[in-house]
């Protein structure tokens, strides 16, 4: 099976992996930066540069005007706060509308999580080191689980293949669907893709089943917008911005 050394358990007849005491990257990937060309470790799968100077570097010479990717950030983090603010106000009893919920809230969330770790990475390093061990694993994995249900949403599944909803007419979370719970499910079929990236894959896995899967949305949901939303703030800019956008926006 891809992604051998992994160890797995089997829950109501699904192959689950163990989940580890660390979640963490494939440990042997390197790879040379786009700008300067150093060797480094890529904190995630796509990563391009070694540092945000040469990150920040490449997009002056590409990308031109450094305001459009913060401001982008700041939609970016109100579009997350609002797809996340209305799954408590959604009902079970329409189930299409609340799967379409679930999959715009995975997506805002880890587009959040993926622009501040590119553009931000010195405030998202100092929120997370302010948390304690157990919490730091704790985020670590939920956002990678997260993006685990994302790779698959943007492929051949669908969120109910995540998520075990309440029955209708029973209580479930209140009749609310925060109160659905994300469920094992079995992992992808790798055979198609590099060893490097069948690694990275197998990791995120992992991270589903250590930190997503017998857990509500609600408290998932609520644990990586609370980081992101923080680590944004922390970066300094949104206030700032909102400002700007205030008094340059059409009058």
């Amino acid at each position: 099976m891809p992604g051998g050394g992994y160890s797995f358990l089997m829950i109501k007849g699904v192959p689950v992996v163990a989940a580890p005491t660390k979640i963490e990257g494939p440990m042997a990937d390197s790879r040379n930066c786009e700008q300067c060309g150093t060797s480094f470790g890529p904190r995630r799968e796509h990563a391009r540069f070694c540092c945000v100077r040469c990150r920040a570097a490449w997009n002056r010479e590409h990308m031109g005007d450094p305001l459009v990717d913060s401001s982008a950030l700041l939609w970016s983090v109100t579009a997350m706060s609002e797809a996340t603010a209305r799954l408590p106000q959604a009902g079970i009893w329409d189930r299409a509308r609340a799967y379409a919920l679930v999959g715009e809230a995975v997506w805002w969330v880890t587009l959040v999580d993926a622009t501040l770790l590119r553009h931000h990475p010195g405030p998202y390093d100092r929120v997370m080191a302010g948390q304690s061990p157990a919490q730091r694993q704790q985020i670590e994995a939920t956002l990678a689980g997260l993006r685990f249900v994302r790779n698959r949403l943007g492929g051949e599944a669908g969120p109910a293949e995540f998520i075990q909803a309440g029955a209708r007419g029973q209580d479930a979370g209140n009749g609310r669907i925060t109160g659905w719970r994300w469920q094992p499910v079995p992992p992808s079929v790798l055979v198609s893709l590099p060893p490097r990236a069948q690694a990275w894959e197998m990791t995120r896995y992992q991270a589903y089943h250590a930190q997503l899967a017998g857990h509500t949305l609600g408290e998932v949901f609520r644990r990586a917008a609370t980081f992101l939303t923080s680590t944004a703030a922390n970066a300094g800019s949104l206030a700032d911005l909102a400002s700007a956008d205030g008094h340059n926006g059409p009058g």
